[in-house]
């Protein structure tokens, strides 16, 4: 029971020190200074840096739709309509949620071992005594550029997805690329694009801010370093798959 009870203080300690953290992004992103430099590269590193992973990601995973969803619909003789399977799917459901779950592994661990290493060799209160807040130059240009670049990553993971799904479609599946492009044309709506939109923007922050979260509080050296790494995925990784459930039953019931 102790056990236990020690186990809920610390978790309810964390969410308080993450909800302060949050509190902090707010106040640094509305106010001066601003970071302009750490924005830009921060842009490039989570955005340009995770593009290749996010192209792959995508594009094999239309394709690998494209060859499971016609054998299954060939059944019911509606392989013309494997289009409307696969932009559903690519644009309301795998394409954010592949995307993100790419950019915690591969952006989260890096956030939470580079704020981790800062924080084991005590740069961060270095920082605090020459005057500049760490939560304002290292967190808010990594959480706008979250914000910002997830969202996008996810755009071009559709397309590519939906792309490789079309060269399987007609390579594979014989069917004419014409009516793999109508069928999804036919299928998609005003609010899937929304949805499809709506949920990256939440994931990036989830992802960027739990990373900042645990790198910044990071101790033991750097066996700490490696642990907030790990935890800073796993958390993220979940938090993705929570989030995902939450905003899908609000923006259901919101635009449909």
């Amino acid at each position: 029971m102790p056990l236990l009870t020690g186990w809920a203080k610390k978790g309810l300690f964390e969410v308080q020190e993450y909800v302060k953290l949050c509190g902090a992004l707010g106040r640094g992103v509305t106010s001066r200074p601003f970071y302009f430099r750490d924005i830009v590269e921060q842009f490039d590193a989570i955005g340009v840096g995770s593009l290749t992973v996010v192209l792959l990601t995508g594009g094999f995973t239309g394709a690998v739709l494209a060859l499971q969803s016609g054998m299954t619909l060939d059944q019911f003789g509606a392989r013309s309509v494997v289009g409307r399977l696969i932009s559903a799917s690519m644009v309301k459901e795998l394409g954010p949620v592949l995307t993100a779950l790419m950019v915690a592994g591969r952006v989260g661990s890096g956030i939470a071992a580079e704020l981790g290493s800062m924080a084991v060799t005590d740069q961060l209160n270095a920082l605090r005594a020459l005057g500049t807040d760490p939560v304002r130059k290292l967190a808010v240009p990594r959480v706008l550029a979250g914000l910002v670049m997830v969202p996008v990553l996810t755009v071009i993971s559709d397309f590519i997805g939906i792309l490789g799904a079309w060269i399987v479609t007609v390579t594979q599946l014989r069917v004419a690329s014409s009516v793999f492009w109508n069928s999804i044309v036919d299928a998609l709506f005003i609010q899937d694009i929304w949805m499809g939109l709506i949920k990256p923007v939440f994931f990036g922050f989830a992802i960027v801010s739990i990373a900042c979260h645990v790198g910044m509080r990071t101790t033991g050296g750097t066996q700490g370093v490696g642990q907030s790494t790990t935890y800073a995925v796993v958390a993220g990784s979940v938090a993705v798959l929570v989030l995902n459930f939450v905003i899908t039953k609000l923006l259901i019931t919101l635009l449909y």
